[in-house]
């Protein structure tokens, strides 16, 4: 038996999400069928957390047990050619056994995209938030600023998710970087954490681009913060900007 570690990238927008469900097509069931057409195995493959429907991926780990002897050089070239053109193997490497996408995550970064101003770039429109306002960087920044730690993030936990035993979760980054390429300005908001609650990344970014559009000052991230209350903060960002940057193990 070899125990495998799978890095993938694909585009969410014509999948319900990673996971396997019976109201559409997953990313977990391409990759799957396409497994069981290279070995003949039909196996479950574990990635490291679930993305939404619409919700993309540069680097999303999975794991998985297999009794095939294929090469890992190989299996890359293989998977490639049965699976979809959104969904990318990027690499295959042998792990030890026990090996567990999710038990043995460390961290976790995401990547959010936002272009704003007042025109969209026709060919960013399926992987970035078009907000069409000026948006203050520096006030975003400054509210980001009050996110980063140990914090709780009950305010940033949208219903339906699993549930919880904490919504404490450990935000070692949350970092914003601008691109101008004129006439439009590229956003990319970047937060790294030990853990994320349900829609936290999109909910986080879309009270930081309250701030940036001056409606609240800084502060009022961290007054959010404190009353662990969902209703409170900004809205959902769309899943369509959001993608999973890179998952980090010991």
């Amino acid at each position: 038996m070899r125990h495998l570690k799978l890095t993938i990238a694909y585009d969410g927008k014509r999948y319900v999400g990673w996971q396997v469900q019976k109201n559409g097509i997953s990313i977990q069931q391409r990759l799957e069928e396409g497994w069981t057409k290279v070995t003949g195995e039909v196996i479950r493959i574990t990635a490291s957390g679930r993305t939404d429907s619409g919700v993309h991926a540069r680097g999303q780990t999975c794991s998985l047990a297999t009794e095939s002897t294929i090469s890992d050089a190989d299996l890359i070239r293989a998977l490639n050619a049965q699976t979809p053109d959104d969904v990318s193997v990027l690499n295959v490497e042998s792990v030890v056994e026990g090996f567990h996408a999710i038990r043995d995550c460390e961290k976790k970064t995401y990547c959010y995209q936002i272009q704003c101003g007042r025109i969209l770039d026709p060919l960013g429109i399926d992987h970035w938030w078009f907000v069409p306002h000026h948006l203050d960087i520096d006030a975003m920044r400054e509210a980001a600023s009050f996110l980063t730690g140990e914090l709780d993030f009950a305010s940033f936990q949208a219903t339906g998710g699993t549930i919880r035993s904490t919504t404490v979760r450990h935000v070692m980054q949350l970092e914003i970087q601008t691109v101008q390429r004129d006439p439009f300005t590229d956003i990319r908001i970047f937060i790294t954490a030990d853990g994320f609650l349900y829609n936290m990344v999109r909910n986080i970014v879309g009270t930081l681009v309250h701030v940036g559009r001056r409606s609240e000052s800084p502060s009022w991230a961290k007054w959010v913060l404190d009353q662990r209350d969902r209703s409170v903060a900004g809205q959902t960002a769309p899943a369509n900007g959001l993608f999973l940057e890179q998952v980090f193990y010991p």
